[in-house]
This record gives C-alpha cells, sequence and structure tokens, in this order.
C-alpha cells in the first residue's frame, strides 16, 4: 500500500484541510501552559542532556497521535529491526546497511549472511588506535626521520564531508594531534593551494576512496603523489589507504598493510564511524574517537528501545513527513549556534538529499508525493544577517533546526560571548513562533516617536506573522560523544522518512 493510500495518511490529509489554517502557536500556547512538557523529549546520555523541544510547531496532541500511528502504519519499527539485524535493506545494491555495527559498543554479534560482522570491525578499530598512536607519538616518522604534524586527506563525498565536519566540530580535543587538511574538489587549486602549505618531510596523506577509481580522489591522490616524490624516493609509508582493494592500492605504490578495511555494508556517507575516519581520529585522538562512537552507539540503542512518542528520530522525521507531504513546504534548514559546527548543515545535506532524493519506489513505481527536502543551513548569528529575513518575512515557510550547546569551549569575558549566542538563540525561536502584530508593531513604532502618516506609511513592513516552525535541540556540551549523539539521531530521522516514502535511502544511482 503506498503512503497516500494509507488510512492513517488519509485520515491525516482531512485533518489537514479542515484544521490545519487555524493552527495558530502563538493561542496554543497561551491556551495550555503545559504545551513545552508535553512536546519536548531529554535524553538522558552518559555526557549530559540532551533536550528535544518540538513544542513550537504547528501541531496539537491529535495531530501528534496521528503521526505516531502513520509511522506505525507504515512499518518503521520492522523496517527499523531489519536494519540492525543485518538484513539486505539496500535490495537496490543486494546490501546490509550496518554503519551501525561501525560503532557498536556493546559488542553484540551483528550478523550479514550468517557472519558476525563485530570480529573484523574490532580489528580494523585495533589497527587504527594502533596506527594514530605511532603517528601521534612521533614514533612514525616521514622520510627524514621527522614526526608528522600534517595529515592530508584526499577523498570527496562522504570520504571528505563527515571527516571534515567531525574535525572542525572537535577542534578544541585535538591537542598534541596533527592538522588536517582535506583535498576534494578535481580543480587544481584545491590540491594546489593545500600541497603549497606543506613540508613533505613531515606530512602524511590518506587516500581515502571506496574504489580507488572515482576521478577527483585518484586525480587528486596521483597529484599529491607527483608533489611528494619530487623529495622522497617512495610513497610506500608516507600514503595510506582507507578502504580501497589491495591491487590498487599497491598498484600505486602503498604498503598494503597501510590499507584499512572497509565493508560494502557502510554506504559512503554514513562512512564516517570506519577508517573513513582515520583523519579524525589522528586529530582528536583514538580516545576521543572512541567517546564519538559511543555517544553514536547511546543514540542507536534510543533509537530501537524508545517508545515512538518519545524517540528523538522519529519525533523530528514525522515532523518532517507533516510538512514535506501535508504543508507542501520544500526546504529544512538547520541552525546550529556554535561556531565549530560550521559545516554541520553542509554534512547533512549530502546525508538528507543523497539519501532522500528520489522519486522511484522499492516497488519501482513513481511517487505521487514529494519525498526529500532541500537542506540547508549556516551557524548562528551568522544567519541571522543572511538570510533569517526570507524566514521571518518571506512567502515560504521553513521549518528550522536551532541547535547550541549550554556551555561554550571558549567562555572568554566571563561568558559575554555565549550570553549574547543563547540569547539570540532564544529569542529567533520565540520570534519565529509568536511574530508581531499590527498592534505591538504600532505601539513599538509609536514608542520610537512615530505617528500619524509616517507612522502607517511603515507600520505593514514592521509586521511579521510568525507560526513559523521551529525544532529547538539543547546539550550541555559540544564533546565527542554529543557529536555523536546528534549525528546519529538524525541518521535515523533520514531512515525513518526514507521508510515512511518506500524508497531505498541508501543507494546511490544519480
Amino acid at each position: 500500500m503506498g503512503l497516500t493510500s494509507d488510512p492513517n495518511f488519509q485520515k491525516l490529509e482531512q485533518w489537514y484541510k479542515a484544521n490545519a489554517a487555524s493552527l495558530s502557536m502563538r493561542q496554543m500556547f497561551e491556551a495550555d501552559q503545559q504545551r513545552f512538557s508535553k512536546f519536548s523529549v531529554t535524553l538522558k546520555t552518559d555526557d549530559g542532556d540532551v533536550l528535544l523541544d518540538y513544542s513550537k510547531n504547528l501541531i496539537n496532541d491529535e495531530v501528534m497521535k496521528m503521526l505516531i500511528e502513520l509511522a506505525k502504519s507504515r512499518g518503521v519499527e520492522a523496517a527499523r529491526d531489519k536494519m540492525f539485524s543485518g538484513e539486505k535493506i539496500n535490495f537496490t545494491e543486494g546490501r546490509a546497511v550496518l554503519h551501525v555495527a561501525l560503532r557498536n559498543r556493546s559488542n553484540t554479534p551483528i550478523t550479514v549472511d550468517g557472519k558476525d560482522v563485530m570480529p573484523e570491525v574490532n580489528k580494523v578499530l585495533d589497527k587504527m588506535k594502533g596506527f594514530c598512536h605511532k603517528v601521534r607519538s612521533g614514533e612514525w616518522k616521514g622520510y627524514t626521520g621527522k614526526s608528522i604534524t600534517d595529515v592530508v586527506n584526499v577523498g570527496i563525498g562522504g570520504s571528505d564531508l563527515g571527516p571534515l565536519m567531525v574535525t572542525e566540530a572537535l577542534k578544541p580535543y585535538s591537542k598534541d594531534g596533527p592538522r588536517v587538511w582535506f583535498v576534494s574538489n578535481i580543480d587544481g587549486t584545491h590540491i594546489a593551494k593545500t600541497l603549497a602549505q606543506l613540508n613533505a618531510e613531515t606530512t602524511l596523506f590518506i587516500i581515502a576512496s571506496k574504489t580507488f577509481t572515482t576521478q577527483e580522489t585518484i586525480t587528486n591522490a596521483e597529484s599529491a603523489k607527483e608533489w611528494f616524490l619530487e623529495a622522497a624516493k617512495d610513497v610506500i609509508c608516507f600514503f595510506v589507504s582507507a578502504l580501497a582493494p589491495q591491487p590498487k592500492v599497491k598498484d600505486f605504490g602503498i604498503d598494503t598493510e597501510n590499507m584499512f578495511e572497509f565493508w560494502d555494508w557502510v554506504g559512503g556517507r554514513y562512512s564516517l564511524w570506519s577508517a573513513i575516519g582515520l583523519s579524525i581520529a589522528l586529530h582528536i585522538g583514538f580516545e576521543n574517537f572512541e567517546k564519538l562512537l559511543a555517544g553514536a552507539h547511546w543514540m542507536d540503542t534510543h533509537f530501537r528501545t524508545a517508545p515512538l512518542d518519545q524517540n528523538a528520530p522519529v519525533l523530528l522525521a514525522m515532523l518532517g513527513i507533516w510538512y514535506i507531504n501535508f504543508f507542501q513546504m520544500e526546504t529544512h534548514c538547520l541552525l546550529p549556534y556554535d561556531q565549530y559546527m560550521h559545516r554541520f548543515a553542509a554534512y547533512f545535506q549530502q546525508g538528507d538529499m543523497e539519501s532522500n532524493g528520489k522519486y522511484i519506489t522499492n516497488h519501482g513505481t513513481r511517487v505521487n508525493y514529494h519525498t526529500g527536502p532541500i537542506v540547508w543551513g549556516e551557524p548562528g548569528t551568522n544567519g541571522q544577517h543572511a538570510f533569517y529575513q526570507l524566514i521571518h518575512q518571506g512567502t515560504r515557510t521553513v521549518p528550522s533546526d536551532f541547535l547550541i550547546p549550554a556551555q561554550s569551549q571558549h567562555p572568554i569575558r566571563n561568558n559575554l560571548h555565549h550570553k549574547i549566542l543563547i540569547a539570540n538563540f532564544l529569542a529567533q525561536t520565540e520570534a519565529m513562533m509568536k511574530g508581531k502584530t499590527t498592534e505591538e508593531a504600532k505601539k513599538e513604532l509609536e514608542a520610537g516617536g512615530l505617528s500619524g502618516e509616517k507612522l502607517d506609511k511603515i507600520l505593514p513592513h514592521k509586521v511579521f506573522l510568525g507560526n513559523k516552525p521551529t525544532n529547538s535541540i539543547i546539550f550541555k556540551k559540544l564533546t565527542p560523544y554529543t557529536l555523536g549523539v546528534l549525528i546519529a539521531m538524525y541518521e535515523h530521522k533520514i531512515f525513518i522518512q526514507g521508510v515512511m516514502w518506500e524508497i531505498n535511502s541508501f543507494d546511490q544511482w544519480g
């Protein structure tokens, strides 16, 4: 049964047509003092609480109940269990989807074709741990005997966006680690400008390619090799490989002992937890990399066990379904109020749009409804001075997620900057919810000394309608563990939406 043929979808659609136009968040907050507590979830992680406040959405009790019933009727629980059990839910490529195995800190068996994959996962993690120790301690030397100071990750797509986002987000944890650089674009400017800042004597290259055939990656890798060999005799110990098959690694000149294995049941855009994350582990240390995995595993457990109406990924997914498939909203904005998370939106732009940007269902037929949204965003408060104008007063409604740590990594000037940041975060979500009425705008203008014709002329421009949906996600501090929690939460949200739309979120043919 297709999504729009589901009786639960049709019930919700009837409700939408009859009632949605009259939904007013301002009025609903005024009428229900318990609205925040009803529409929020506090996740009690091992590294502090994470609050998901979804009260500022165009919902009420009835809508949320119907959305959860729709999720149940679409089989999200069974689909979730199939993924975790190793079934080949990526049916177009005949593969299991087991990025969750890479962060399975419980070490319970996870099988593919009757074989437990955890021993292989742990073997690669152990190899990564040993390698990281050698590089960070100075034991692993460059070709003149100097310690490694710089690591260049050569890859594109999932082999670039994830490690880049995480290493940027976790810069405060990079003490004693090498600097990391990322080269992805086929434009020669990218590799040339990077190499110009490096010393071959102290540089290590990671070639991150699942097949060792991606044009951008191979071209950049060969250019890096050519540059390196101008000074060194060979690349055997100074280039390492994440993923690629052994013959191609050897032909390139890399010692196959320096190859870190990867499996076809991990998709590229879900691969930062694998050997693709080697640049992360080198930068922040393997102990912190393990904390990243542990945070993601915590979210995996929450996703598997929490009731659907208290399940953070499911709630985010179903709110997205509500806006995309009923309100016909086309975009979703990610707004982290943390400068270290400046690549978070770009990472999930790929994660979401490459996963769910599809129109063919699992049955081979074309959908008759919208699927994945256009995902975009920037850190706050930069976005406030760039595009919030459209969110507040534009003709398109843009559902947005606001994310912020309660504690700053840099509480300078008696935490003044962070206090202002939090004040902006709170003010923006409130303003998007409440808007500003004509009467409120008039009082403001009168207080500013305007009256008569001048006031009447400017008044319409000062009014904004509000009723703009937002989620607020507040966490204690941006740590490796908490970042793992957040990334996994959005991964599972994307998966659930793919289940709802009956599309395969894990292949990529376009």
